[in-house]
């Protein structure tokens, strides 16, 4: 339990450096409150889909995984990104992302910090 915690922390932590870095993806609520409520929910969609859908994309575009090296997972993580967008609108979360390049570029940074923050937070249960 204590490990879902963490990387529920890490992927809060990594989108709110997204929204604070790109201005077109964002993060809307009244108070701070609300922002980290917010922020921790799409979090949670974004762990979600990561752990349901991404699996299934990488193994239906394996091909494509070898022919660019690996560079194909820039594109599966923006679509990921994308979709966590979409299911937020949908459950009327005020978490957005305007456009692939926007979700590429989030997708990488996302990557970057959560990976950072997975190596310094304990993940030990």
């Amino acid at each position: 339990m204590k490990n879902f915690v963490v990387k529920t922390l890490a992927n809060a932590g990594a989108l709110a450096v997204a929204v604070w870095v790109l201005d077109k993806i964002t993060l809307t609520g009244d108070s701070t409150g609300k922002k980290v409520g917010t922020l921790i929910l799409v979090a949670l969609i974004f762990g979600l889909v990561n752990f349901l859908v991404k699996p299934v994309v990488k193994v239906l575009t394996f091909p494509l995984f070898i022919l660019t090296l690996g560079l194909i997972t820039l594109i599966v993580n923006a679509l990921m990104l994308l979709l966590t967008s979409w299911l937020a609108d949908k459950l009327d979360l005020s978490f957005h992302v305007d456009g692939f390049w926007t979700a590429i570029v989030g997708g990488l940074i996302i990557s970057i910090v959560s990976w950072a923050l997975n190596v310094v937070l304990p993940d030990n249960d």
